[in-house]
């Protein structure tokens, strides 16, 4: 298991060797910060959704995300600097951590990665247009999924749309 800290946030990343599926959120949040751990504001629907989805047998707290490697599952961010909304990133700041998040994934070698929201993946793919759901080409040998972002702020989501997508990646697993 990986204890090791995003470089700018504090924040663990959640990471092993082998994982199904690593999944990659923009960036950290202010709010994650503060509270020490991933997806720890209430109104961040990714715990209830890989509950629903069907990743967890039961729906964990923030604080419970280490629990995460029991099920196979890893978490890290395209760009490890905070922020109180991902809007404040610019298509820079994910190709200058590009080379990191690559590194990463070569270095624990998931069967998938998942980057929660179109963002990431358009800015370094060079790609404007990207599509929700599995992509064809792979990431340093993952198999790349987009789903959307199950933050708070994502109000184009319904619980029941993001777990359907979420649910289609878990469907592969």
């Amino acid at each position: 298991m990986n204890d090791a800290t995003s470089p700018n946030s504090g924040l663990s990343e959640i990471l092993a060797p082998g994982l199904s599926v690593v999944f990659c959120r923009l960036n950290p949040a202010l709010s994650a910060v503060r509270d020490g751990h991933n997806f720890s504001n209430p109104s961040n629907r990714f715990w209830r959704v890989l509950h629903l989805a069907g990743f967890t047998p039961r729906l964990l707290r923030a604080e419970e995300e280490r629990a995460l490697l029991h099920y196979g599952c890893g978490l890290t961010s395209a760009v490890s600097r905070p922020t109180k909304s991902a809007s404040e990133l610019k298509r820079q700041d994910y190709l200058s951590a590009a080379p990191v998040l690559e590194k990463k994934i070569q270095t624990f070698a998931p069967a998938n990665l998942a980057f929660l929201g179109k963002a990431a993946y358009a800015a370094i793919s060079l790609r404007a247009d990207v599509e929700w759901g599995r992509q064809a080409e792979e990431f340093t040998g993952a198999v790349i999924w987009l789903l959307p972002n199950p933050s708070g702020l994502n109000r184009a989501f319904s619980l029941v749309g993001l777990t359907e997508h979420y649910r289609e990646l878990r469907s592969t697993l």
